[in-house]
């Protein structure tokens, strides 16, 4: 089992197997042709309110309780098992355009994913 997070501005490297933006909005400035996203499950991105919320000043630990709250929901329980499968059968890259991706909703999957 392998999985890890990388920032979508990084380079693709030939090691990243599976690489899934888990970003709700498409990176700026990144070409699509460019960055190699193999999948992009949405329905695992953090709402759009609970987003706003978190960059508007809230407390990553209320966030993280919060996503991880989302991430019980049946479709993003679902997709979670899906990259589950994934993960199992070889390496997956999460991709993510947040500057501290230690401290974002990235790090919350590859913990859910094990990593």
């Amino acid at each position: 089992m392998s999985v890890r997070v990388r920032r979508i501005y990084e380079e693709p490297d030939a090691d990243d197997g599976l690489r899934v933006l888990v970003d709700r909005l498409w990176p700026r400035g990144v070409a699509k042709e460019e960055a190699h996203v193999d999948e992009w499950p949405k329905g695992l991105t953090p709402s759009p309110e609970l987003r706003t919320w978190f960059h508007g000043g809230g407390s990553y630990e209320e966030f993280r309780r919060r996503y991880e709250a989302e991430l019980d929901a049946p479709e993003a329980a679902e997709l979670l098992d899906g990259l589950r499968r994934s993960v199992r059968e070889g390496r997956v890259t999460l991709l993510t355009a947040s500057r501290t991706p230690e401290r974002s909703h990235a790090q919350v999957l590859l913990e859910r994913l094990g990593g």
